[in-house]
This record gives C-alpha cells, sequence and structure tokens, in this order.
C-alpha cells in the first residue's frame, strides 16, 4: 500500500486523533503575526483541514491542498468555508497563482531526502516575492535511521508509511539553497516522544 492509499484508508482516524494536537500553535501564531489581514495562504499537504481551519478563523484566505482524496473530502466538511482540491505535492505547479504565504506542516518528513531540496524549490515557485514560508518537520534522533519505513497499528489495523527525519540546520541550508534568504523564525517543540522542527523563511 502505498502513502496515498494508505492516508485515504486512515483518515477519519488519523482526523480524529490529531485534533487535540497542540505544538504546532506557537510557530503558527508566528508565521500567521507577519501576514496581513486577507492574505493568501496555500496549505501544502492539509490534510484533513485542522491548520487550514485555524488560518482561516484568524482571517486568510486558504487554499488547501492534500494527495488524498479522503482527507480532502474530511477538509471540506469541516471546513466548508475553505478551498480545497485533491493535488500531488509533486504537480503542485499545476496550481493557478501565486501565494503570500506558504503553510507546509508535516509534510516534507514524507519526502525521499534527496528530493526536498527540488521539493521546496517548486513550492517557493507559488510563492510571492517577500512572502513567507513556514515548514514543519520530524527532528532526526540519534538512535533512527535518517529515513525509514514505519509500521504502525495505532487505530486497530496495521498500516505502513516512509518517513524522513532532519535536523534544523538542514531545513535551513534548503530554504537558502532554494532563495530564501532570511531566516524568521526556528523553534524545535516537543510532542510526546517527538521533537517537531518549525521554520519559518522569507523569499
Amino acid at each position: 500500500m502505498d502513502l496515498k492509499e494508505t492516508y485515504n484508508r486512515i483518515a477519519e482516524d488519523w482526523h480524529q486523533d490529531h485534533k487535540p494536537d497542540d505544538w504546532w500553535v506557537e510557530g503558527t501564531d508566528k508565521f500567521i503575526s507577519l501576514l496581513n489581514p486577507g492574505d493568501s495562504v496555500l496549505d501544502v499537504g492539509c490534510g484533513s483541514g485542522i491548520e487550514s481551519k485555524y488560518l482561516i478563523q484568524k482571517g486568510f484566505d486558504v487554499t488547501g491542498i492534500d494527495f488524498s482524496e479522503k482527507m480532502i473530502e474530511i477538509a471540506k466538511r469541516e471546513v466548508p468555508e475553505g478551498k480545497f482540491q485533491t493535488l500531488d505535492l509533486k504537480d503542485i505547479d499545476k496550481l493557478d497563482g501565486v501565494f503570500d504565504a506558504v503553510f507546509m506542516q508535516a509534510v516534507l518528513l514524507h519526502v525521499p531526502k534527496h528530493e526536498a531540496q527540488k521539493v521546496i524549490e517548486k513550492i517557493g515557485d507559488k510563492l510571492k516575492s517577500g512572502g513567507y514560508f513556514y515548514i514543519a518537520v520530524k527532528e532526526r534522533r540519534s538512535d533512527r535511521a535518517e529515513e525509514e519505513i514505519v509500521a504502525e497499528n495505532d487505530y486497530g489495523y496495521p498500516y505502513e508509511r516512509f518517513f524522513s527525519y532532519y535536523t534544523i540546520d538542514e531545513i535551513k541550508k534548503y530554504l537558502m539553497d532554494s532563495g530564501f534568504g532570511r531566516m524568521v523564525y526556528e523553534n524545535i517543540s516537543p510532542a510526546g516522544r517527538t521533537n517537531w522542527i518549525q521554520v519559518i523563511a522569507q523569499k
């Protein structure tokens, strides 16, 4: 089962499981503080729309994309005021327009590290000059590989997902090498057994 099929399968359980998460709020609020009311925000890998809803409630014009049809179905149900469409990250150049800001949480962690630079560059093309790019990934732990396929059974049935793990310096280098000259914010937030890296850069 590939990653898209996995997320289609676990979508409802994943949505309920992640609604209480709050590790991302501080970094997201910093991201929000850099924007102007009504700014357009592209939520890349929006999942079931949890963060999109938060951004919309703060007064932004949010477009959410995700490769999982089931996740987009939930997002449309839960956040009817949002604009959501099924679109693979690799096809982001097919998306019309450019945006004031890009929000990408827990997405790059499913991208093989040798592809990360290219993905960031393609997403950067959807950002206006001077715009802000928020990225959140899982921090690499010393006792784990940089990349792995993880077998899970959190919802009472087995599934697998590919993960890649990063250091904060790696993320900053990817951004700088993609033309983001100014790092505005960086933070590492613990959540259970995971440390989440959050970085905001300006184009």
